[in-house]
């Protein structure tokens, strides 16, 4: 990976989320990955949330956790260095179930206070404000958190189609 460092530290927020193949392995794997040597460590990690699938119901529900990580990449670094980490965890996307089921899946949910409009890349994510699966673990590590052009985490949080969707903390054993 060819690094392309912005010279400061920016605060960014990464979506984690796996149905597959031992899928609370995925997540917590994917989080130590996430540091990225001298550029990027991962500052906060939330707790592990089993959610049920949204659009294509007909598949295993999924784990998901968020990430504040701390870098000096820039934005299409940290999503090359994502999609890195999901070509390590064997991650095949299916063009025709984009909803489908997947080893796992990251995505690159707020850089900063950027908003970017790029071909593969769009920040804040799009559909990030519509998912209690990602505005849960989002709200333990940053409550004060604001999505440009959404409003903030909690008030997000508390809307009706939002708390309509299942999501559950996961009970880790040891």
């Amino acid at each position: 990976m060819t690094i392309k460092a912005v010279g400061e530290t920016v605060r960014c927020y990464v979506g984690l989320g796996s149905n597959l193949d031992e899928p609370e392995q995925h997540v917590l794997t994917a989080m130590d990955q996430l540091d990225c040597g001298a550029h990027s460590h991962v500052a906060k990690s939330s707790s592990l949330y089993r959610s049920t699938p949204i659009g294509d119901e007909r598949q295993p529900d999924f784990i998901n956790a968020v990430c504040c990580i701390c870098t000096q990449l820039c934005p299409r670094a940290v999503l090359d260095h994502l999609l890195e980490i999901e070509r390590d965890h064997q991650r095949a996307r299916c063009v025709d179930r984009p909803d489908g089921p997947r080893s796992l899946d990251l995505d690159l949910l707020l850089y900063g206070d950027a908003e970017i409009d790029e071909p593969g890349l769009t920040v804040p994510h799009p559909r990030m404000h519509l998912r209690r699966f990602v505005l849960l673990p989002l709200i333990e590590i940053a409550p004060e958190l604001h999505i440009p052009g959404c409003g903030s985490v909690c008030g997000l949080l508390n809307q009706e189609q939002i708390k309509r969707q299942r999501v559950t903390p996961v009970i880790i054993q040891a």
